[in-house]
């Protein structure tokens, strides 16, 4: 961080950082799409969240694997652009952009989920970082077949992997990302601790949360 003496100075990078962050994560870029499609309003279908998982109900595999790469893109482009001017502006910008996603504005501070975008992020700060999260949510998505947990877990281990094996400061930013995911996944936790979490491949109600990344 800066020193107190040239806080002045830096402030207004800080600033557009997470200003410009924000606006780039906040695009929801799963009802944009559908939209343009002549889908209809995502916030509709199935669960009512923007991310992929619910894009993939409407039967676009198309749409959904396309909402996928650019909600992690604009956390990865958040993070790459940021780190352009310093290892503490390509925090904030990246953190933004994250807040952007699960608050947008526009929807009235109703985003999604957070993981692709939590992915991208990492990938774009530090891709070892990004590249453990993402095999870390394969592995237990094939092992456990659940969606879900594959999140929670891989959210879980990332900053302590990122901790010991990358630096401190991407492990905080990974570890505010994930105390987030676990918050908006809260409803998955109760239904995996109740045995209700549906698995992968298995057909889902109108009612079930997104799991997979968003």
């Amino acid at each position: 961080m800066p020193d107190p003496a040239s806080w002045s100075m830096d402030a207004p990078y800080y600033l557009a950082a997470i200003v410009l962050g924000y606006i780039l994560g906040s695009i929801p870029f799963g009802l944009v799409l559908t939209k343009l499609s002549g889908l209809g309003d995502i916030r509709q279908i199935g669960s009512g969240n923007i991310g992929a998982t619910n894009v993939l109900r409407t039967g676009r595999k198309d749409l959904a694997a396309l909402t996928l790469l650019l909600d992690g893109g604009k956390g990865a482009a958040a993070a790459l652009l940021g780190g352009m001017y310093g290892p503490d502006i390509m925090v904030s910008a990246a953190f933004a952009a994250f807040i952007g996603h699960l608050f947008p504005v526009w929807l009235k501070f109703k985003g999604g989920k957070g993981v692709a975008t939590y992915l991208g992020v990492l990938l774009g700060a530090a891709w070892p970082a990004g590249l453990f999260a993402c095999a870390t949510w394969l592995a237990v998505a094939v092992i456990f077949r659940y969606s879900s947990l594959a999140a929670l877990m891989a959210a879980l281990a990332t900053p302590v992997f990122t901790w010991f094996f990358v630096s401190p400061q991407v492990a905080e930013l990974a570890g505010a990302m994930t105390v987030l995911v676990y918050i908006r996944h809260h409803e998955n936790i109760a239904r995996l601790l109740r045995g209700e979490e549906p698995k992968i491949g298995k057909k889902k109600t109108s009612e079930d949360q997104a799991a997979t990344p968003q």
